[in-house]
């Protein structure tokens, strides 16, 4: 269970020196627009992933006056500290130095629900790896060392391509299957587990926010031609083996793990053809279905949502904090200044950003 206790945040973007003790179910963050709530909600996400979700750039991060941020938190019984100037990265638990991301991740996993990062219906297929990846390493943790194989292989692989050398390509041929196979089978299976999970008993109140849950369905693209059958490493290799050649010419990789996909649709209609409200609605039910799903096998994540209230009617509103309250999971949102009257029946912590401030409201 994540549970964040105590939040520090200095020097990052406007939020100059903030301490907040959020409580354990949902926190509510209200200002005018550009005061600094993503920002809060781009901080908490940092401290589990050791990233940003809106950029790559870290001039834009530091304050302008500083060259440094600093990110604490305490979440359960430890403590996360993070570092970050222009030349240097340092990332403590419980004042010990880790260089792995997924350490913070074990420790701090984060679903967030925002427009920034993009919705994973009607998404690239970059994010909706990114979202399906990030349940798969939840579910099965083991499976980050495949998915780190995997790329360091591919890049051997798109070296030699583009090197127009043969002499290893064997070789790395056959550990790239080995990898992509295992990183299938994973996907397939977690994307499995949640389709039961999507139509237990435990969502059925997501399904009052469409016609019905059924119609909602989702199909897994391996990144694979569809001759190959993508959880059989010597079908995977043989595929490679056989294209050698057209490979060489343009001198990279073309299909693989890395180009996997999930084409979604509903009541037969595909994803590219959603209103952007469908798109909200069936992508928060896709995130909570993951929440759900890991709350199951007893990984209770935090939910962090920007600017909820955009495209969803009060109604849709109200049933998704209704939803999230009886799940019982740390929640920090922001962005429902005008729709306060909808959830004060959930009773939540609220918090006012005034130009980076944070002030928690009585």
């Amino acid at each position: 269970m994540a549970i964040i206790s105590k939040l520090s945040i200095h020097q990052f973007r406007n939020l100059i020196s903030q301490y907040i003790t959020p409580d354990k179910n949902i926190n509510l963050f209200i200002s005018d627009n550009a005061q600094g709530k993503t920002n809060l909600i781009e901080a908490i996400y940092y401290l589990g992933h050791n990233r940003s979700f809106k950029t790559k750039t870290l001039k834009e991060i530091i304050n302008s006056d500083a060259d440094t941020f600093q990110l604490s938190v305490e979440v359960d019984a430890n403590k996360i500290k993070l570092e970050k100037t222009k030349n240097k990265t340092k990332v403590t638990i419980n004042q010990s130095k880790i260089d792995n991301a997924s350490q913070l991740s074990c420790l701090l996993p984060i679903q967030i629900i925002t427009p920034d990062k993009g919705f994973i219906v009607n998404g690239t297929p970059k994010n909706k790896r990114s979202y399906l990846d990030w349940g798969v390493f939840h579910v099965k943790p083991e499976t980050i060392k495949a998915f780190k194989n995997y790329h360091k292989i591919l890049k051997n692989i798109n070296t030699l391509l583009g090197n127009n050398q043969t002499n290893e390509l064997d070789f790395w041929f056959l550990e790239l299957a080995k990898h992509s196979a295992i990183i299938n089978k994973n996907r397939l299976d977690y994307l499995q587990q949640l389709r039961e999970t999507l139509l237990s008993d435990k969502t059925e109140t997501l399904g009052k926010l469409i016609d019905s849950l059924d119609k909602f369905n989702y199909e897994f693209s391996s990144g694979w031609p569809k001759e190959v059958d993508q959880i059989n490493e010597q079908s995977i290799y043989q595929y490679l083996k056989k294209n050698t050649t057209s490979l060489l010419r343009i001198k990279y990789l073309n299909y693989g793990s890395h180009k996997a996909n999930i084409n979604f649709t509903f009541d037969n209609r595909s994803e590219c053809f959603f209103s952007r409200g469908e798109q909200k609605t069936l992508s928060i039910i896709f995130w909570l279905t993951q929440v759900v799903l890991l709350i199951n096998l007893g990984v209770k994540p935090i939910v962090l949502i920007d600017d909820l209230s955009s495209e969803l009617d009060h109604a849709k509103v109200n049933i998704i904090l209704q939803y999230l309250k009886n799940l019982d999971v740390q929640t920090f949102m922001t962005d429902i200044n005008h729709n306060l009257s909808t959830i004060q029946q959930i009773n939540p912590t609220i918090f006012q950003i005034n130009k980076g401030v944070i002030t928690q409201q009585k």
